[in-house]
């Protein structure tokens, strides 16, 4: 043995396997043909006491490659129990959980690892593609994130285990896979979520390939009945309980877990059971969670078929929900009703006195799709014209865009919605005309006078479609793609406000494919348009509750550095603005700025920051490892956290946020005796 340790591995790859032959040998040989560099990975597989030579390949494979070391153990009959051995074993900064049937794709942990170091995050998710049809995620993949949370993403959506994990993450919280058959991955990945400093999403590279065996011998597959389910499920809950307390937030995540870990199964594996497995084994601890995780709140943002269950959950009503789950497909094609603006679902429950539950259970109003189009958008002068068309599914028996054509015209009250971004200020409504066709409607936005006679305020606004139809109303993010799917680009246009003002005006589609208005120029001029770069974001080593935002000016600037400014805005309004100290460097004016934010002075809330020059402004970027502060006020504590927003322009760069608030001295007592109570539970 050399005397000096080997150096530590950036990624310890761990391969949980059992009987996975013939698949087993890709998955290894992904792994050791990664473009980060064998002398970067170790590579732990677990031979959990396969008998069909299983072990004897890993061995073979191991013969080819140092840094495949291979651990076999006595059968476990889960995945969890080798992922923990591998656990135990790894010495990488990162850890990779790759399954025996998949495999990776050759430059996948490279990108990972250097988004991780790039941004400081503990999570990163890459892109995952299906191999013969298995199903996977696609909204957290539209594009790449280098910093998100599970709150403001789609991340949560994905508790499979397939991600890089930091170590010093798993080892903190003492993390370990519960020996389940199934489910036993999303309470592990749910607790590492909710405790990450930050997530990070590679979407523009296939990373990860899930695929089926060919024996069809994957657990999910052969351990999917109730008996094999109920523990993680339960798991799932206390764990979302125990790291986050009642409010919004914890509804927003437990939402997730009542719809796929509580109603998707009691729908389409209750039945199956026997009658007296489901009644007496299954139905109690369904309905113990509908009645202790499943909130009002919850309840009112889920769909109707699911409300229906909760209801009969809570009710107690065993033999209605064995019903309702048998029937499940028959009844999804029940027709709808209109009623005094509301759409219900006509399911053989609904208004039925017998059956006592309330309509509640049944309105789908909310849920109904909204099918439009974006014809044109043209200036006319210096209003912004927009023709297209647009229907509600479900009334007047649309089935599609194709149908829009034949529906009557839409009613008085249609109309568009402007909502500035990131603001709490009232919204704006523009009416709309009847065109033409049916369905047809067009509309005029004048941004010179749009708020009531004043011009639309600086910043960016969201274009949503309020469709009515038989007292029906709808509202919808109004795409700015036409009918053939082709993005409608009207030009910026310089506007004159009733003082006289010039201002610039820039429609633009997000990365979403919606329409947006960007008033002043606020976030659309060009990189060459705006001579700043920041390179610095720090707190004072003095004063604690000031922000230091530094950077480079560069080109055509004056002296005084183009005036340029530090902005912090909060979602109420309220403005803070701090001129920036600029030291020239050259001949060219170029040079370095400095500004300093008393963010001690700066109400509680959420603030955002921008730095202005002139007319133009830009984002304050989020840098890895700013962390956050706290001070006292007035004998009383307070901190500021960092957040990420992501721009409504190109989600892909993360702008700095700031919230502010006091600290929660009773909150922060209580959560600290908490984690000291499970610390001596545990013998920690």
């Amino acid at each position: 043995m050399s005397a000096a340790s080997p150096a530590r591995p950036r990624v310890s790859v761990i391969i949980p396997a059992y009987n996975a032959m013939p698949e087993l040998t890709r998955a290894v040989t992904s792994a050791m043909d990664q473009t980060l560099g064998s002398e970067h990975i170790e590579i732990i597989a677990v031979d959990d006491g396969s008998t069909d030579g299983t072990g004897e390949e890993l061995e073979r494979l191991a013969r080819t490659c140092p840094a495949l070391r291979v651990v076999h153990q006595e059968n476990s009959g889960c995945a969890g129990t080798p992922r923990n051995t591998g656990l135990d074993r790894a010495r990488g900064d990162f850890v990779f959980f790759l399954d025996s049937d998949d495999y990776l794709g050759p430059d996948a942990l490279r990108r990972m690892v250097a988004m991780a170091d790039e941004n400081g995050t503990d999570i990163v998710l890459g892109k995952i593609a299906s191999v013969g049809g298995r199903a996977v995620p696609r909204a957290v993949f539209s594009h790449n994130q280098p910093r998100t949370d599970i709150f403001s993403s789609h991340a949560y959506l994905t508790l499979g285990p397939w991600k890089l994990f930091r170590r010093s993450l798993i080892e903190r919280l003492r993390l370990r896979f519960p020996p389940y058959r199934n489910c036993e991955d999303k309470p592990f990945t749910a607790a590492a979520y909710l405790n990450a400093s930050g997530i990070s999403v590679v979407a523009d590279y296939d990373c990860y390939y899930v695929r089926y065996r060919e024996n069809r011998s994957n657990l999910t597959l052969t351990a999917s009945d109730l008996a094999h389910r109920m523990d993680g499920i339960r798991l799932c809950f206390e764990t979302v309980a125990r790291y986050l307390e009642p409010g919004a937030r914890r509804d927003q995540i437990m939402r997730r877990h009542v719809e796929w870990e509580l109603c998707g199964p009691l729908r389409a594996l209750l039945p199956r059971e026997s009658e007296r497995d489901a009644r007496e084994r299954f139905f109690p601890e369904f309905r113990h969670w509908a009645r202790t995780w499943v909130t009002d709140t919850i309840v009112q943002r889920i769909d109707a078929p699911d409300r229906l269950l909760i209801h009969l959950l809570r009710a107690d009503r065993f033999d209605d929900v064995l019903a309702v789950a048998r029937d499940a497909k028959r009844d999804a094609e029940c027709g709808r009703l209109v009623d005094k603006g509301r759409v219900y679902w006509t399911h053989p429950f609904f208004r039925d006195h017998t059956a006592d539950v309330p309509d509640a259970c049944f309105d789908i109003t909310d849920r109904l799709p909204v099918h439009h189009r974006l014809d044109t958008a043209r200036w006319h002068g210096g209003v912004l014209r927009l023709t297209g068309h647009a229907a509600i599914e479900g009334i007047e028996g649309i089935e599609g865009i194709e149908g829009i054509e034949g529906i009557d015209a839409l009613e008085p009250g249609t109309g568009l919605v402007l909502r500035k971004y990131e603001s709490d200020r009232p919204e704006i409504r523009v009416p709309t005309a009847s065109a033409g066709t049916s369905g047809g409607l067009v509309a005029d936005i004048d941004p010179a006078t749009a708020d009531d006679g004043a011009p639309l305020e600086r910043g960016l606004w969201n274009l949503y479609l309020d469709v009515r139809a038989q007292d029906v109303s709808r509202v919808v993010r109004l795409r700015g793609s036409g009918e053939d799917g082709e993005i409608v680009r009207p030009p910026r246009r310089a506007v004159t406000t009733p003082r006289g003002e010039p201002v610039v005006v820039v429609p633009y589609v997000t990365p979403y494919g919606n329409l947006s208005l960007d008033v002043g120029g606020v976030a659309h001029a060009r990189d060459d348009d705006i001579p700043c770069q920041v390179t610095r974001t720090a707190w004072h080593g003095t004063r604690k509750a000031v922000l230091i935002v530094g950077g480079r000016l560069t080109g055509d600037v004056t002296r005084n550095g183009g005036g340029l400014r530090l902005r912090a805005e909060s979602g109420t309004g309220a403005v803070r603005e701090v001129a920036a100290r600029f030291e020239p460097g050259g001949a060219s004016g170029s040079g370095d700025f400095t500004a300093l934010l008393p963010v001690e002075r700066l109400t509680a809330g959420r603030w955002t920051l921008t730095l202005t020059m002139e007319d133009r402004s830009i984002d304050v970027p989020r840098l890895a490892r700013l962390a956050g502060t706290r001070w006292f006020r007035f004998g009383r504590p307070y901190y500021a956290k960092p957040l990420t927003r992501r721009s409504a322009l190109d989600p892909a760069r993360e702008a700095l946020a700031l919230e502010v608030a006091p600290v929660r001295i009773a909150a922060g007592v209580w959560r600290r005796a908490r984690a000291r109570t499970r610390r001596l539970r545990t013998g920690g």
